[in-house]
C-alpha cells in the first residue's frame, strides 16, 4: 500500500511538473504574439481545476469596441483532452486584435457523468458574460467552438439556450443567459439515439466506451439519457447559425451526424452549412481551411462582416506516415 502511494505521489509530481512546463510555454508563446493570457479563471465557484477558463485578450485591439468572443471546446471522448489543447488557436484569435478567445475546461467522465460537462460549460459561458464589462467583451457575441466531444458540447450549447433543465446551478452567475451567437462544431456527436460508429456491414457498434462513460450505461439501455444529451433534441427555430466540418468517412463520428444536425436545424428555420471533407476520418478536420473558413464564418455572424462562406466539400489531406 505504501509503495503505491509513493508510486502515485511521483506520477502526480510529474504531471504537475508537466502542466507547469506546457503552460510556461504557452505564456511566451502568447508574449510573442502580444497576446494578454489569463490562466485558470474558476467559473464554478470552487477550485477545481477542471471548472476553469483561461482568457486570451490582444494587447493591441483592432478597435476600442468591446470584443466578440470564440469560446473553445476540447473533445478527447469526454474522458481525455485538456484546454491548454486549444492554446495555439486561441493565440491565433486574439492575436488579430478582433477577438478575444477563451479556452473551457469541464469535467471529464472519470470525474462526472452526464449532465456534468453541459452543466460546467453553461458555467463557463456565464462566467464569460459576467465578466465582459469588465473585459471590455462584447456580452451579445460569443461563439462556441469545438472538436468532436468539444463539438457535441458546442452544438448543445447552440440549440439548448431556451432548455431549463440543462443549465444547472454551478458558479454565482446563474442569472444571466447561457445563449450564444454561432457555433463552431467539428465532427460533433448529433444525437445519441443512434450509434457513432458502423461496421464495414453498415451495422452499429453499440459498444462505444466514451458514450457509456458519458451516460453512465450502454445508449440503448440509457435511451432517456441518450436523447437528453443529443443536441438535435433540443433544435428549435431561435437557435443560433451552425458551421458544421465533417470527414465523409469518419470512423469514429459517422458524417450522418453531420447531416442529422443541419437537417433539424434546417427544418427548423436556422442557418446551417455543412462543409463535408471528403474520404476524411475523425482527424481530417484539422484541415487549415477548416480555420479559415471557421473564423470567415464567425467574421460574418459576431463581426458583421460581409462575406460569401466557401460551402464546397473539401478534399482530406493525405495522413503523414506512420512512425515505425
Amino acid at each position: 500500500m505504501k509503495t503505491a502511494l509513493i508510486a502515485l505521489f511521483l506520477v502526480s509530481s510529474v504531471l504537475s511538473q508537466d502542466l507547469v512546463a506546457q503552460k510556461q510555454k504557452v505564456h511566451e508563446a502568447a508574449d510573442k504574439s502580444a497576446v494578454e493570457l489569463r490562466f485558470d479563471q474558476p467559473y464554478a465557484g470552487n477550485e477545481n481545476p477542471k471548472q476553469m477558463v483561461d482568457v486570451y485578450l490582444p494587447k493591441k485591439r483592432g478597435s476600442e469596441k468591446p470584443l466578440p468572443v470564440i469560446a473553445l471546446i476540447h473533445g478527447g471522448g469526454w474522458v481525455n483532452g485538456d484546454r491548454l489543447g486549444y492554446a495555439a488557436q486561441a493565440i491565433q484569435l486574439a492575436r488579430t486584435g478582433d477577438y478575444a478567445a477563451v479556452t473551457v475546461g469541464y469535467r471529464l467522465t472519470k470525474e462526472a457523468s452526464w449532465p456534468a460537462q453541459v452543466h460546467d460549460c453553461k458555467a463557463a459561458i456565464r462566467w464569460i458574460r459576467a465578466h465582459a464589462e469588465k473585459l471590455n467583451l462584447a456580452a451579445d457575441k460569443i461563439a462556441v467552438w469545438g472538436s468532436s466531444a468539444g463539438g457535441h458540447l458546442s452544438s448543445l450549447l447552440g440549440t439548448s439556450g431556451d432548455v431549463k433543465e440543462l443549465e444547472g446551478v454551478l458558479g454565482p452567475h446563474t442569472g444571466l443567459s447561457s445563449r450564444v451567437q454561432c457555433v463552431v462544431n467539428l465532427c460533433g456527436p448529433a444525437d445519441f439515439t443512434q450509434a457513432l460508429m458502423f461496421d464495414k456491414e453498415g451495422q452499429p457498434n453499440w459498444k462505444d466506451d466514451a458514450v457509456t462513460g458519458l451516460l453512465g450505461g450502454n445508449a440503448l439501455e440509457k435511451m432517456a439519457e441518450a436523447k437528453a444529451a443529443s443536441p438535435v433534441t433540443y433544435v428549435s427555430k431561435d437557435d443560433p447559425p451552425f458551421i458544421t466540418f465533417h470527414g465523409t468517412k469518419d470512423q469514429r463520428v459517422a458524417f450522418l451526424h453531420a447531416m442529422m444536425i443541419h437537417e433539424a436545424l434546417g427544418k427548423a428555420g436556422v442557418t446551417s452549412a455543412v462543409i463535408p471533407i471528403s474520404d476524411g476520418g475523425h482527424g481530417s478536420v484539422s484541415h487549415p481551411e477548416v480555420k479559415i473558413r471557421g473564423q470567415q464564418f464567425t467574421d460574418k455572424v459576431l463581426r458583421g462582416i460581409d462575406t460569401t462562406i466557401d460551402t464546397s466539400p473539401l478534399q482530406a489531406l493525405p495522413e503523414a506516415p506512420k512512425r515505425k
